[in-house]
């Protein structure tokens, strides 16, 4: 069974959850307190959220833990396959290009002094990520999906990150 260490509230783990529902996989979201506790260092030493236990296997960052799931089960595109690197992509997109970002904004907002919450940082990242998610909704048009015509990676990468 796949285990997903996560923070009740945490995002990033529900990408793999997410995708074990779509697949139909038997999996588990583990709690985990933060700061991480001993236990949980003692499993993973970055301390990091999400982490995912399937056997033997043990890893941390939630795209990687995408593409280890759809590979384990054969969720992945082929190579032949002309939508494999909007997948990639857009996958990639979901977390390097918006949620990654939002990181530093909502310590601005949740834990900066109120003199330095709209200070130039968060306001470049801000005004960058609007145009992002402006690209994106033109990438989309009239699709429900990212890339063709079917649920992807690429979504559940995008859509979480756009629910940080």
């Amino acid at each position: 069974m796949i285990v997903i260490h996560d923070f009740p509230h945490g995002a990033r783990g529900l990408r793999v959850g997410w995708l074990c529902e779509e697949m139909g996989l038997p999996y588990a979201m583990k709690p985990v307190s933060f700061p991480t506790d001993s236990a949980s260092r003692s499993l993973n030493p970055f301390g990091t959220v999400p982490f995912l236990q399937h056997g033997e296997i043990s890893m941390t960052e939630s795209i990687a833990m995408l593409f280890y799931v759809a590979q384990q089960y054969d969720m992945l595109l082929s190579n032949g396959d002309s939508r494999q690197t909007k997948v990639l992509q857009f996958t990639l997109f979901g977390e390097a290009t918006l949620a990654s970002p939002m990181s530093p904004l909502l310590a601005e907002r949740f834990g900066a002094p109120n003199d330095q919450k709209r200070n130039w940082s968060a306001v470049g990242i801000e005004s960058r990520l609007k145009s992002n998610i402006a690209c994106l909704s033109d990438q989309l048009g009239d699709r429900e999906f990212l890339v063709g015509v079917s649920l992807t990676l690429a979504d559940i990468s995008v859509v979480t990150a756009l629910r940080i």
